[in-house]
């Protein structure tokens, strides 16, 4: 299992880190596409048990996507972030607490059609950081990565109260704090030794205009944010009875399982840069 996951995380790399640095909007469209494809088709076989229905109405959200994104060019708008933001602490966060509504319900239609809402506010802001610069992206991203990591190691060593037991038992109060404290402590060290290097990323550019406080606040926010998809979409898993959102990225399941944190951060991240 754990040679299969490197081996594909490899492949991604292989794949990715050329498209994002070959400034080539055409291939970083059909790669943005296909990926948002596969999550929106992976959230829809999450919500609706018929996997030709869930590929049909994927197929339609793919294609008004790639149009109004790529072909249209209107994507860039600070609704696309502000909606999906709501959307968070509206609608899909308070369901942590909450509960779902009854699979195949009207309830369940509807709440599928305001994640995959959520999962379009993504990609656009995946697009809006890409076209700032491939490492402005990246330093959005990497906030996730790091605080995924951090609560891993801090919930292994320190984690006993847990987060959501009936949702994610693996999940501590202590591992997700200590991701938000290994976020901070990187952060404060790329703003120390990093200012040259890396004064066009998002933590720089925050830390810029707005100073010490704010920074930390709005990285704790981060933090908790990617907590909130992870544990979002792993509530949409125990519903469905599945492990993995699909079996599409061999030894990490799908899409939806590589992404499913960055959901509610990169809108989050998108709508903070428009105010920098």
């Amino acid at each position: 299992m754990l040679k299969t996951r490197v081996i594909t995380a490899l492949v991604l790399l292989a794949i990715l880190l050329p498209v994002l640095y070959a400034n080539n909007q055409t291939a970083f469209a059909i790669v943005a596409t296909v990926f948002f494809a596969a999550a929106v088709w992976e959230s829809f076989r999450l919500f609706n048990p018929n996997p030709g229905r869930a590929a049909l109405i994927a197929a339609f959200w793919t294609a008004a996507f790639a149009y109004s994104v790529f072909v249209a060019g209107q994507h860039i708008t600070i609704f696309w972030f502000a909606i999906s933001v709501l959307i968070w602490l509206l609608r899909l966060a308070p369901s942590l607490k909450l509960g779902l509504p009854e699979l195949g319900s009207a309830s369940s239609a509807m709440l599928g059609v305001t994640y995959a809402i959520a999962i379009v506010g993504c990609f656009i802001a995946i697009a809006a950081l890409y076209f700032h610069s491939p490492l402005y992206l990246l330093s959005v991203m990497a906030l996730v990565w790091i605080a995924d990591i951090g609560a891993y190691f801090a919930g292994k060593a320190f984690g006993k109260r847990k987060l959501a037991p009936s949702i994610s038992p693996g999940k501590s109060w202590e591992g997700a704090l200590g991701g938000a404290v290994a976020v901070l402590l990187l952060s404060a060290l790329a703003i120390v030794f990093g200012r040259e290097a890396l004064a066009d990323t998002f933590v720089l550019r925050l830390y810029a205009a707005f100073g010490s406080a704010a920074t930390a606040v709005v990285l704790v926010l981060i933090a908790a944010a990617s907590v909130v998809g992870d544990l979002f979409e792993s509530q949409l898993k125990r519903r469905a009875g599945v492990k993995d959102s699909s079996a599409l990225l061999p030894g990490h399941g799908g899409v939806l399982d590589r992404i499913d944190a960055l959901i509610p951060v990169l809108p989050l991240a998108a709508l903070i840069d428009a105010w920098l």
